[in-house]
């Protein structure tokens, strides 16, 4: 079973959001996605200063078995991206919920709280 924080959003599309201090939302994909992904071997985030729309590709997570692209949950401007992530792509395998590949101004916070919480993520994934 994949762990589950129960203090982080999520999307259908297997990414987490944990809403910041500061207004910012931070993103990464999620444990049961990294563990479908397998070894993580490349990860292309979006450039700071872009503006993202919530569901559209945002990047591309590599794997030995597959690559796929990131999408965001919400909406928002680009302020951070983890620079780690270049040299280090393993560590999202390692600690998906400690890793994150994004941090963005949202355009509405409206949409983070439409996104699942852990217990509509748990469902999901058991389906």
């Amino acid at each position: 079973m994949s762990d589950i924080p129960s203090e982080l959003r999520y999307s259908d599309s297997h990414e987490w959001a944990r809403k910041e201090a500061d207004g910012t939302v931070t993103i990464g994909i999620t444990d049961h996605a990294q563990k479908a992904l397998g070894d993580i071997v490349f990860v292309e985030c979006p450039e700071i200063g872009r503006a993202l729309q919530a569901g559209h590709p945002a990047g591309v997570v590599e794997s030995v078995k597959a690559a796929t692209e990131l999408y965001v949950p919400l909406g928002g401007k680009v302020v951070a991206v983890n620079e780690e992530l270049s040299e280090a792509p393993e560590l999202i395998n390692e600690e998906p919920y400690d890793t994150w590949l994004v941090k963005l101004q949202p355009s509405d916070m409206a949409e983070y709280d439409k996104l699942l919480d852990a217990a509509g993520y748990k469902a999901l994934i058991e389906e």
